[in-house]
C-alpha cells in the first residue's frame, strides 16, 4: 500500500536516513495537514502494477498498465488533484498537469550533463522534473518542498514507477540541512521571485553545491541591464507572492557577488498559454487570466508579461 513516507525512504539511497533524522520534526509537524487523512485514502486504493514498461521521458509514466487498472488508478489520480506540474502518462491515462513541465526541460536538457550526479531540486513539487533528471543521467536526486499534497503525488508515481532513485523532504530551502551531504548540481526552478530576500536565497543554494560543482537557477526577469530589478507594487500576473524580478545581466551580478563563476544564460523564454493553463486535472483558474486581454504583451496589473529565464553557473573548485 502506498503511504505519503514512501516519498523520503529508499533502500538504495543510504544517506537518506540520516536527512530523514534531521528534518524529522518538521516531517512531523507537515504530517498534520487536514487534508493527509483523505489523500492517504486515495493513495491505499491504488492498484499494484508491474513497472516494467517505466518510462521517464517527455510523459513520465507507464506506457502499459492492465485494463483492470484503468479506472481505479484514473480515479486515485483524480482523488489527487490538483496536478500542477506534468505531464504524465500511466497508460491510456493521460494526467494533463496545469504546467507542460517538458517545454521548460526541453529548453534546458540539451545544456547539461547530469550523469552520475547527485541532485538536489529545490521547490520540486510532485516530482517530474526529478525522473527527467534520472532520465538524464543523474545517479541520484533529491527534492524538497514543503507542500504536503505534491508529496503525495510523488509518492505515488514514484512507487508506480517501481522506486527508481529519487526520493523527497516536505521541508523548505530555509529548512534544510544536509550536513556533510553535498550535491554535484543543484536546481533552483520558480523559486527565487518569491524569496523576499533572493541574495540569501542564493547563498543558501551555494551551501549544498560540492566545490566545481553547478547551479542551474530557472526565475523570472525582466529587460534591462545589470542595475534592473522590478518590485511589483501588488500583485504580479495575479500572484501576491512575487518580490524582485531582475533582468538577466543584474541576476548575474547578484551570482558573481555570491560567487559563482562561469555564470551564462540558457534561455529566455515568454511564458505562454501552450505551457501554463487550466486542464481537467487542474481546474482552477491559470496564466490565461493574468494577462491584460487586450494587450498581450503586459499583465493584467500592466507590468511586462511573465518571461523566465534559466542560467547556469558553477563554483571555483577550490
Amino acid at each position: 500500500m502506498i503511504q505519503i513516507d514512501d516519498a523520503w525512504t529508499h533502500p538504495r539511497l543510504p544517506w537518506l536516513p540520516d536527512l530523514v533524522t534531521r528534518h524529522q520534526s518538521i516531517i512531523d509537524r507537515r504530517l498534520g495537514h487536514g487534508d493527509l487523512k483523505r489523500w492517504s485514502e486515495v493513495m491505499s486504493r491504488i492498484p499494484s502494477m508491474d513497472p516494467a514498461s517505466r518510462t521517464l521521458g517527455r510523459a513520465v509514466g507507464l506506457a502499459h498498465i492492465p485494463e483492470a487498472a484503468e479506472q481505479p488508478l484514473e480515479n486515485a489520480l483524480r482523488g489527487l488533484m490538483p496536478w500542477r506540474k506534468g505531464p504524465f502518462k500511466f497508460g491510456p491515462i493521460d494526467l494533463d498537469t496545469e504546467w507542460r513541465s517538458d517545454m521548460k526541460w526541453d529548453r534546458l536538457q540539451a545544456t547539461l550533463d547530469l550523469t552520475g550526479h547527485r541532485v538536489l531540486d529545490v521547490g520540486s513539487g510532485s516530482g517530474y522534473h526529478l525522473w527527467r533528471m534520472l532520465e538524464a543521467g543523474a545517479q541520484e536526486v533529491l527534492g524538497i518542498d514543503p507542500s504536503v499534497l505534491f508529496h503525495c503525488q510523488f509518492a505515488t508515481v514514484k512507487s508506480i514507477l517501481g522506486h527508481p532513485n529519487a526520493a523527497s523532504l516536505p521541508v523548505t530551502l530555509e529548512e534544510f540541512d544536509a550536513g556533510i551531504l553535498d550535491f554535484d548540481t543543484v536546481f533552483s526552478m520558480g523559486v527565487l521571485y518569491h524569496r523576499k530576500d533572493p541574495i540569501h536565497h542564493l547563498e543558501q543554494l551555494k551551501r549544498w553545491i560540492k566545490p566545481g560543482g553547478q547551479l542551474v537557477l530557472e526565475t523570472l526577469v525582466i529587460d534591462g541591464d545589470e542595475t534592473t530589478c522590478l518590485v511589483p507594487p501588488d500583485r504580479y500576473a495575479r500572484m501576491n507572492n512575487v518580490w524582485f524580478l531582475p533582468s538577466v545581466a543584474a541576476l548575474s551580478r547578484w551570482l558573481e557577488r555570491v560567487g559563482f563563476e562561469s555564470i551564462e544564460c540558457l534561455d529566455v523564454s515568454v511564458t505562454t498559454t501552450e505551457e501554463q493553463r487550466k486542464t481537467d486535472w487542474m481546474q482552477f483558474e491559470s496564466f490565461e487570466y493574468a494577462i491584460d486581454p487586450d494587450n498581450e504583451a503586459l499583465t493584467v496589473e500592466g507590468l511586462q508579461r511573465p518571461t523566465r529565464a534559466a542560467l547556469r553557473a558553477r563554483l571555483p573548485q577550490t
